[in-house]
């Protein structure tokens, strides 16, 4: 049971993946939210159950009808929010296994009945493929994806694509606008990859904060080639990013989408601890204050603080700068 988020569902896709690989013969049922399933829908052979977070408690007493008549070996609780605990009780298994005692937050305890081994400092994903640890599931020497798209999304990508040539995507809005980086430095780098003859496009969301975002953007730069927020199903941006040289991003969910895709991602973190959060295979182009911010705000490097902390502010990723992310940019060109 992974509910959401984008980015929690893709590391979420690598450990099942690694059951499938390993245990082919495995029947797997993925509880997911509502708008993830729409990028997992088309994994083979998963009986995928739908739980909508706006229904609340009528959406559990459905969930508990459907699954009625299943009781299963084994339930992976991988989410710790309290909402995500309550839903684990509509599903009925011998083991319960939910994160060690580090981990565990909002009584996460008391819906488990086991739990996998501590693993100080660990990535999320890599907190989740403790789970396939605690089961006995082979490893592998790194995570591997197979999230198959629709056939009409792969194709309206690779006409995008042929149109463009060589172009790179900005996906500027995060969850929280805290999280964004500020519109007139992404317009920058647009006008920075603009004098290097590299086309930038823009993908998002169809939320506000997407909308706004790019609004802001395109206000400061008229070099933007494309602007797909909000004009994207989920497929088809994931495919679209499939053919990107790189992409730019905050802690948002197409920055994993992108890892999914082996597409590398400059990701921008203030907020939250790259090292646990940042894209998976990019860490190394992260461009990240997060340090600096905690030591400001708790007086101790992010080492000796719990696991998981957050800076806090509406103001921190003004410290990230335009010179630091053309860095990154030119690293890779």
């Amino acid at each position: 049971m992974r509910l959401s988020a984008i980015g929690d569902v893709c590391h979420a896709a690598a450990l099942v993946n690694r059951i499938q690989r390993h245990w082919p013969d495995i029947e797997i049922t993925w509880v997911i939210g509502k708008l993830e399933y729409q990028l997992m829908r088309l994994m083979p052979n998963i009986r995928f159950v739908v739980y909508d977070k706006k229904e609340g408690k009528e959406g559990i007493k459905r969930l508990r009808k459907t699954l009625a008549d299943t009781t299963f070996d084994a339930l992976l609780v991988m989410q710790v929010a309290l909402r995500a605990n309550l839903v684990s009780t509509a599903i009925k298994a011998r083991r319960r296994l939910g994160f060690d005692w580090q981990r565990s937050k909002e009584l996460h305890w008391l819906f488990t009945n086991t739990r996998i081994q501590p693993n100080i400092h660990a990535h999320v994903l890599d907190g989740f493929m403790d789970f396939a640890d605690a089961l006995g599931v082979p490893k592998d020497p790194s995570p591997q994806w197979d999230i198959p798209l629709e056939d009409k999304a792969t194709a309206w990508a690779a006409q995008q694509a042929n149109e463009l040539g060589e172009f790179a995507i900005i996906s500027p809005a995060a969850s929280k606008e805290e999280r964004n980086w500020l519109p007139e430095r992404y317009a920058g780098i647009i006008n920075h990859m603009h004098s290097k003859s590299l086309p930038v496009v823009l993908c998002g969301g169809p939320g506000e904060l997407d909308k706004r975002t790019a609004d802001a953007i395109l206000a400061h730069t008229d070099s933007v080639v494309k602007n797909y927020v909000g004009k994207t199903t989920l497929h088809q941006l994931q495919a679209l990013i499939k053919h990107a040289k790189f992409v730019i991003a905050p802690d948002t969910g197409p920055a994993h989408m992108a890892t999914t895709v082996g597409t590398p991602v400059i990701g921008l973190y203030a907020h939250s601890n790259p090292r646990r959060t940042g894209p998976y295979n990019d860490l190394d182009k992260v461009v990240s204050v997060y340090d600096e911010c905690v030591l400001d705000q708790y007086g101790k490097k992010w080492e000796a603080l719990p696991w998981g902390t957050r800076a806090k502010g509406e103001h921190l990723m003004e410290k990230i700068s335009l010179q630091a992310v053309i860095e990154q940019v030119e690293r890779l060109l």
